[in-house]
């Protein structure tokens, strides 16, 4: 069963606000030479419940992970309005083939994707960012340039039937499992976070980007 980490708001609508902690903290002096510490992301994580209908302050970081590219695309179509604010590395990826060498796609297309979102974030955009890896290097980036920007930065974990995961990925997705379950994903800087399993996908009718109508204050 699905834990949560923080009171759960009232009804079936579940609201992301704009006001989170960003994790940010002060930077201490450094020595002169010494090299330049990354900035600590942690936050609070709370962990959400499967609900109709989720909302996400406008300018948010939503990364969407599942191991079935065909599930992945069909939850993304089903529910994401705005498909501008959709990236992939995979999309690009597409884009790039027969214009770049093999040898080079893979650096090319991170390359593209780091600044189509890094552009998207600077201007406040929303961002959704769907993923069919597991690790923590693989968000790390995005997170940290979401974090830079002090927009909110969201999970959602959709999962699969087994035949779906590579065995490369099994270890990853376990610990993904655990660290999402225990509120451990703050630790990345990511405020909250969803598993989405045994159907419960098809709960959410909705996914929002904007603030909650004056009514439900």
């Amino acid at each position: 069963m699905m834990g949560e980490m923080a009171t759960r708001p009232p009804g079936r609508s579940v609201k992301i606000g704009e006001d989170e902690r960003t994790g940010w903290s002060s930077d201490r002096p450094r020595r002169e030479g010494a090299p330049v510490r990354p900035a600590n992301l942690t936050v609070h994580c709370s962990v959400l419940r499967p609900a109709d209908r989720l909302r996400y302050s406008p300018g948010s970081l939503l990364i969407v992970s599942c191991a079935s590219p065909a599930e992945l695309d069909a939850f993304i179509e089903r529910l994401i309005e705005d498909r501008s604010a959709v990236l992939s590395l995979r999309k690009v990826k597409t884009l790039l083939a027969g214009r770049v060498g093999e040898e080079e796609l893979d650096e090319r297309a991170g390359e593209l994707l780091g600044a189509a979102v890094a552009k998207r974030l600077e201007n406040r955009q929303t961002v959704v960012l769907t993923t069919e890896g597991f690790t923590p290097e693989e968000r790390e980036p995005f997170l940290r340039a979401a974090a830079a920007q002090r927009r909110p930065r969201h999970l959602i974990l959709i999962e699969t039937a087994r035949e779906h995961v590579g065995e490369e990925d099994l270890a990853p997705l376990n610990e993904l499992r655990r660290a999402l379950d225990t509120g451990e994903l703050g630790n990345e800087g990511i405020q909250t976070a969803l598993r989405l399993g045994g159907g419960s996908a098809a709960e959410v009718k909705r996914i929002l980007f904007r603030p909650p109508p004056r009514e439900d204050d």
